[in-house]
This record gives structure tokens, sequence and C-alpha cells, in this order.
């Protein structure tokens, strides 16, 4: 059942698609003067089909006969002519509306905040800028223009029928408003059947993206019978959502087929009457309303078909929109624009939380100098990377203030702050491409020499050029062709060569071999050096290094010092973890 006030076209919706056609007007306007010149060249094929038949066939008068058959090999190639130019720039359109879309889409999904990604599904996302996209192409392509020539067609048809014989076009439409009102129902129910799936489109999207993302998962915890199960499901669900559509078509076009049929043979039936008995119809009219009656009935067929095609692109129109919608960006309104930052960061009484009401911080404080270097330290929890995602403005803070040399972050532009923040993140990511180009990320102003210079300062030339094709070597998807210690000093380097004011490490060396983790200590010496730097210490020697160390617990400072000041305090926190945790590592 349909809901009671479900619409089974949104009007404003399509208005609002329709302002991307503007910068194609000019094809548009071309389209529909086509689209109208179809229609009368599909309408006049039976016209001159009658004249044919009553002015040579019926009176066995052959002299204009070869004129009729001209004119109808005319209107075909114009026709056919015409048809081709429709299809090709109704479909140009659509690719180039959806082109226009997609960007502009793919531009906002970018400046999302990370919260909108931390609760959204990826598999959903790639859907919205996909496969939806193409539903709404076809909009253009293979719906609204294509609904626009059938109802030309139809009124050029009824006009032609009219003028023709108005007692057998009366019967024609004896049977028009039963299919007409079948049309309407058939289209409030695909609307929704095709909401349906379209929602387990997205939902199977989501489930395999992340089920390959995790494969490794899966196989080292024997998951892949029961997630083999899952997907069964999900996939049953689909089938049934595309199986009510299926449905629905196999209830309306044999009803549609038998309208077309039924009216065809009673005016097979009343002109043939009148042509034996009467003569009141010729035997032209009775062919040519043979032929306008599918005519009139097909385009109504068709309507309901390409009105599912329709309804498709906007229903996927809608989600896309949806999104284009979605307030979920970071306040970009700083004016304050920077080339480069003395260091001096300040944390002041920083309330942040990911969930209402529950803090992830508490009143965190603390100052970092310029050119100082500070290690975290503290429990899984404690608010480590926080602090590193707030800094960066991936999450606007609750209450306080974040400074850098006296300047609130807020005001900064955020492409000017994050130009200036280098991160280097426990989670190394790479893209399916060349180191070089995982280094520089497309930057035109990093040369190739240049990522060999800082390759060579940071010590990590070597182990790149003894890869096939050294620079050049594809790392292919999430850099699955390096180790995790490889991957991590592709991501110090990619950190080094943007010559950052400040720089923030996610210090990951646990998972490595022995020689990646010296070669990741050197790195880590190397660009720390002469420059302000927070680090989230896993490893001894570098918290030794630190020029002050900030403990954290449960989203507050409860310890700040050098290594050995905090050792002092017996009974403290860093004391704790140090015995805990580090002690082991400095007597091996």
């Amino acid at each position: 059942m349909t809901k009671k006030n479900e619409k089974p076209f949104d009007v404003k919706l399509f208005k609002r698609l329709f302002q991307y056609m503007k910068p194609y007007r000019h094809v548009f306007i071309g389209l529909t003067v086509l689209v109208i010149f179809l229609a009368i060249l599909g309408a006049s094929t039976p016209y001159i089909t009658k004249d044919a038949i009553d002015n040579s066939v019926a009176v066995k008068n052959p002299r204009h006969f070869l004129t009729y058959v001209v004119l109808l090999l005319v209107v075909l190639a114009l026709q056919t002519a015409s048809q081709l130019t429709f299809i090709y720039y109704a479909a140009w359109l659509g690719q180039n509306m959806v082109m226009d879309i997609r960007v502009k889409l793919f531009k906002h999904i970018l400046r999302f905040k990370m919260k909108y990604y931390d609760t959204s599904s990826v598999g959903v996302l790639i859907t919205r800028s996909v496969t939806d996209m193409e539903r709404i192409a076809d909009i253009f392509s293979q719906g609204l223009f294509m609904i626009i020539r059938d109802l030309l067609t139809m009124l050029v048809v009824f006009g032609i029928m009219v003028y023709i014989n108005f007692k057998l076009t009366l019967i024609v439409f004896i049977m028009l408003p039963v299919l007409m009102y079948a049309t309407r129902l058939f289209q409030k129910y695909m609307k929704r059947a095709f909401e349906d799936v379209r929602n387990e489109v997205s939902n199977l999207n989501s489930f395999v993206q992340e089920r390959i993302t995790g494969m490794k998962i899966l196989q080292l915890f024997t998951r892949e019978d029961k997630e083999y199960a899952k997907f069964k499901a999900i996939n049953e669900r689909h089938k049934k959502a595309w199986l009510k559509t299926v449905w629905y078509n196999s209830i309306f076009f044999p009803i549609a087929d038998l309208a077309s049929s039924i009216t065809i043979g009673l005016v097979a039936w009343y002109g043939g009457l009148n042509v034996v008995l009467d003569g009141t119809v010729t035997q032209g009219t009775l062919v040519s309303f043979i032929m306008f009656v599918p005519m009139l009935f097909n385009p109504l067929r068709q309507i309901a078909d390409k009105f599912n095609t329709l309804q498709m692109g906007m229903v996927a129109a809608n989600r896309v929109f949806k999104i284009l919608d979605t307030d979920s960006q970071i306040d970009d309104s700083g004016t304050y624009i920077t080339k480069s930052f003395k260091g001096n960061i300040k944390f002041k009484d920083v309330y942040f939380n990911y969930v209402e009401n529950e803090d992830v911080l508490k009143g965190v404080s603390f100052e970092v100098k310029a050119g100082e270097t500070v290690a975290i330290v503290g429990a899984t929890g404690a608010g480590k990377s926080t602090i590193i995602n707030l800094l960066n403005r991936f999450y606007e803070i609750k209450s306080g203030v974040i400074s850098v040399d006296d300047i609130d972050i807020k005001e900064v532009t955020l492409n000017s702050l994050r130009t200036q923040i280098a991160v280097v993140l426990q989670d190394v990511f790479l893209f399916a491409d060349t180191i070089l180009n995982n280094i520089t990320l497309g930057n035109p102003h990093i040369t190739e020499d240049e990522v060999r210079e800082a390759a060579k300062a940071i010590g990590v030339n070597d182990f790149i050029e003894t890869l096939p094709n050294g620079y050049h070597y594809n790392v292919k998807e999430r850099g699955v062709m390096l180790s995790s210690g490889q991957r991590q000093l592709i991501s110090f380097l990619r950190a080094y060569v943007t010559n950052p004011s400040i720089l923030v490490l996610d210090e990951a060396t646990s998972s490595v071999d022995t020689y990646s983790e010296q070669l990741i200590q050197n790195a880590t010496d190397k660009i720390t050096k002469g420059r302000t730097s927070i680090v989230i210490a896993h490893r001894l020697a570098t918290i030794k290094k630190a020029d002050k160390i900030i403990v954290m617990d449960a989203g507050e400072i409860v310890e700040q010092g050098t290594h050995e000041e905090l050792l002092k305090n017996k009974n403290g926190f860093y004391k704790n973890l140090y015995e805990v945790q580090f002690l082991k590592e400095e007597v091996a």
C-alpha cells in the first residue's frame, strides 16, 4: 500500500535538478524542438498511408501512388536522422549535468568533518557518487524527453483522429480511461518499489566494500561462513526488492497490451461495418485508425515504463541532494593566512566530546614552546589522539581555546593551518599509486629531486631505491606491496618534504622489524630537530628525548614534566606507567 501523502512525482525536487541544466539550455531547447518534430513525423505516417489508400489503392489510380511512397520514405529518413540526433544529445545533456553534480558532490564530501565519516558508510557514499549519478543521467537520456515525446505524439495523434473521424475516435477512447487509471496506480507503487531497490543496493555495496577491505580479519578469525550467510540474506532482500518491481511490471504491461488489442478489435469491427454497409468510413481511414491505436496506447504504456526510469532517477537525486544539503563542515570563516608558524602551541581549558554529554577531554590545558618536542603518554582512551585531531581542526571543540603563536586556530584559514602542520599517523594510508605520488600527493611545488634529497636526509632513500622502479614503484591499494615499517617510512618522508612548522607524530614501531624500527627512530630524530613536535609516544627512547612529557588519564592531564622530574613522584601516574610499560624496554 502507498502512503497517504506520497507523491508519485516530486516537482520541487525536479525544479532543483533542473537548475543544473541552465549551462546547457541551448541543447535543451534544441531537444525540445526535436521532440515536437518527432511527434509530428510519427503521427504523419498513418495520415499519409490513409491518403495513399483512399486516393490511389481504393480507386485503383496508380498515378499518385509513387508520390505517396516517396513521401513516406522522406518521412522515414527524417525520423531516423531526428531520432539519432535526439538520442545522442539527450544522453549528452544527462551526462554533462551529472558530471557537474558529481563534481559538486565530491567537493562537498571532501570538506566534511571527520565526525561525518565516523558515522557514515563508505559503501553508501560510493553508491551516491557513482551508481545514483547514472540514474540521474537516465532522467534526461531515457526519461524526461521520452515522456515529453510520447505525450506530444499522443496529443498530435488525438488531434488527427478527431479530424478524420470523430465516432471512431470515441470508440478508441472507451478503453483509454482504464489504461490511464492503471498507469497512475502503477506509478505510485513503482516509486516505493524503487526506493526499496536503492536502499538494498546501498546496503549491498556497503557490506561488500567493508568485507573486501577487512578480508584479512575475516580469514584470520575464520568468519567466511558467517559472512557468507549474512551476504546471502542481504542479497535475498536485494532480489526481493527487484522482484517487486518485476511483479508490478508483469501486471501492468499485459493490461496495457490487452487494452490496446481490445480497442483495435472494436475499431476494426465498427469501422469495418461502416466500410461495408454505408461507406461512412473509408478503407484508408480504417487502416489509419488501426495504425493510430498503437501510437496512442503504446506511448501511454511507454510513459509508464519511462516513468520508472524517471522515478529511479528522482529517488537517486533525492539521496544525492540529501548529502549536498548536509551541513557537516568545519567552519572556515577564519581570515588569517600564514606561510609559517613559530610553533608556540597552547591548549587552554579545552573540553571536547564525540558523543553529547560524554566528554573525552575535560579542561585540558598545556603549552608547547617553539622548537620543543613534547611527548604525550597515557593509557588507551586517555585522549592522546584526540589532541592531534583537535589541533588540525578535524573536530570542533566544545569550549576553550586552542592557539598557535597566540592566534586562535579558528581565526586561521583551514588550508593555511593544515599546510603548516604535518601529521604522521599510526595507521598509514597509501593510495594505489607510485611512491613518489604518495609522498608529494600531487603537489606541483615538490619536485622529484627534492623528494630524493629529503629521503637521503632522513635515511630512507636506500630502501626506496631497492624497489623495482624506485620512486615510481606502484604500491597498489592501501600500500599492500610494502611492509608496515616501509609504509611508516613513506609517511615520515611525506611529512618531511612539506617542511611544516609543526610536526605531530603518532609514533608506531610496535609491529615493525628491528631494522625498520631503527630507520623510523632515525627519521623521527631528523624531522623533529629544531621543529615544534607533539609525539604520542610508544617508545622509551622518544620519551627520554622529549623536552616535556604530558601524562593523560581519562581525558585529563594528570602530570607534566621531564622524564627525570616525573620519575621522582613515587606515586605518580608516569612512574607507574614507566614501571609497567617502559622499564622492561630499558632493561633490555
